[in-house]
């Protein structure tokens, strides 16, 4: 069993940057990964970022490429997502996520799941 617990959302202006963290618990390792998804009101929850716990392989959304960056501690039991250059449509609550055995892009990939933390962009 894995548990998660983001934390590091906020209020922020547009261009300005915040960092989200999400801190594991259970048993994962170099081949599993922990991703990010956000879903804002009305709107279907969507990938985000990616990385695999070996720190070989992260995926971005087109979105946010050049933007974010999903990272890991060396102990691989902490994610983090940089978030910088924020715009107001990023707006949304970001779920952290983990899955066992290969990384993914699509939430139906991802068991286990944090409560999600609010980021709000203001213009």
């Amino acid at each position: 069993q894995v548990q998660l617990q983001e934390s590091g959302g906020g209020l922020v202006q547009a261009g300005g940057s915040l960092r989200l963290s999400c801190a594991a618990s259970g048993r994962l390792f170099n081949n599993d990964a922990m991703g990010w998804f956000r879903q804002a009101p009305g709107k279907a929850r969507e990938f985000v970022a990616a990385i695999l716990l070996s720190g070989e392989s992260a995926y971005y959304a087109d979105s946010v490429k050049g933007r974010f960056t999903i990272s890991r501690n060396n102990a691989k039991d902490t994610v983090f997502l940089q978030m910088n250059s924020l715009k107001p449509e990023d707006t949304a609550v970001y779920y952290c996520a983990g899955r066992l055995y290969g990384i993914g892009t699509r939430s139906t990939q991802y068991p286990y799941w944090g409560q999600g933390t609010q980021v709000t962009v203001s213009s």
